[in-house]
């Protein structure tokens, strides 16, 4: 199995607390100490506003129920780092472990940009660079940021386009494309990446009709979750896509993501994820840190528990985890403990 972990960024509310001018050395370390502690990649999530609070659904609720909105509280917010400036910065500061995102939102920027960007980055750090793109799900970022949340099927297709757009970008000298969503005129994208045949392409999300079935023809990578057996489900009908497509499915590696905390006892464990729902109460409304916290308890646990987890999804055909450490801005013994003792095991 191939292991990355995801950086301290601000999205999942993992830099409260910490004054922002401490914020690029506590990052760059954690990069530094992913880099050298066996994992093969790190990972940024591609936000713009912290991980969703709840209240825009209320407000839109309330609204909608003709309620007054006027005694509801503000909603709060806390640094997110924008994702792509996150890559050139961490190429930077390392110089072996690849850089993700998990995953870039194809709604927030023009493909053919992004292609453009990704390959500059990918030459930058000597072809480090992965390329995860998904169709977007944050509504709210997209209303805050004046970007247009086309439904579902718009979406989807915004996404296939973009794909193809990239891939076209990254191996063809000139690039003329029309497409329902994006026309392209002689668009070039010169240097190219360093990468042969090009960039690596993660699809992330596990819609069954449509976005497996551009995994299916485009993936290098997918990612999905939830648990186990919904993973096994997902995973066949991936297969299904790549047999309608004459595909090949064994050419895909197949990840997930882990909310993991660590400790040596199953105490050590909970006092974490009590100490993350005690510090989270300090900024959002306390049963929401609460069910923030308790959102770790699936995957997290001593090594033991969670060799034997992870184990279960292997068997399944997991064979890439990509794991956030809440604590890792505070405290980097989660990390260090599956560094020693989790990947070992595989």
């Amino acid at each position: 199995m191939r292991f990355g972990a995801f950086v301290p960024q601000g999205w999942r509310w993992d830099l409260v607390g910490i004054p922002k001018t401490d914020h690029w050395a506590i990052i760059s370390d954690r990069a530094a100490l992913i880099e050298r502690s066996g994992f093969e990649s790190l990972w940024v999530y591609d936000h713009f506003h912290n991980w969703p609070q709840g209240w825009w659904a209320d407000h839109r609720k309330a609204v909608e129920a003709g309620e007054s909105t006027e005694d509801m509280p503000d909603p709060v917010t806390d640094v997110t780092y924008e994702a792509w400036t996150m890559m050139a910065a961490l190429g930077a500061v390392t110089s072996t472990v690849r850089l993700g995102q998990m995953c870039t939102c194809n709604t927030y920027r023009p493909p053919s940009y992004l292609a453009k960007v990704a390959a500059t980055i990918d030459v930058f750090t000597g072809g480090r660079i992965e390329m995860g793109i998904g169709a977007g799900w944050y509504e709210e970022e997209h209303d805050g940021y004046g970007y247009p949340f086309l439904p579902p099927k718009g979406r989807l297709g915004m996404l296939r386009e973009g794909v193809e757009i990239m891939k076209a970008m990254w191996t063809q000298d000139v690039v003329d494309y029309d497409g329902e969503h994006y026309q392209l005129r002689g668009g070039m994208c010169d240097p190219k990446p360093v990468q042969s045949p090009h960039i690596p392409v993660w699809v992330a999300g596990g819609g069954e009709q449509v976005t497996l079935r551009i995994a299916a023809r485009h993936a290098d990578y997918t990612n999905f979750g939830g648990d186990v057996e919904t993973f096994r489900h997902k995973s066949d009908i991936l297969r299904r896509h790549c047999e309608d497509l004459g595909t090949s499915y064994d050419r895909i590696v197949r990840s997930a993501n882990f909310n993991i905390m660590m400790g040596e006892t199953e105490a050590e464990v909970e006092d974490k994820i009590s100490w993350l729902a005690d510090s989270l109460s300090k900024v959002i409304p306390e049963r929401r840190a609460q069910r923030f916290a308790d959102g770790y308890r699936t995957s997290s646990g001593t090594p033991e528990q969670v060799v034997e987890n992870l184990k279960a999804w292997h068997a399944a055909g997991m064979t890439y985890a990509i794991v956030n450490f809440a604590d890792l801005a505070y405290d980097t013994s989660s990390l260090e403990l599956f560094a020693s003792q989790v990947i070992p095991e595989f």
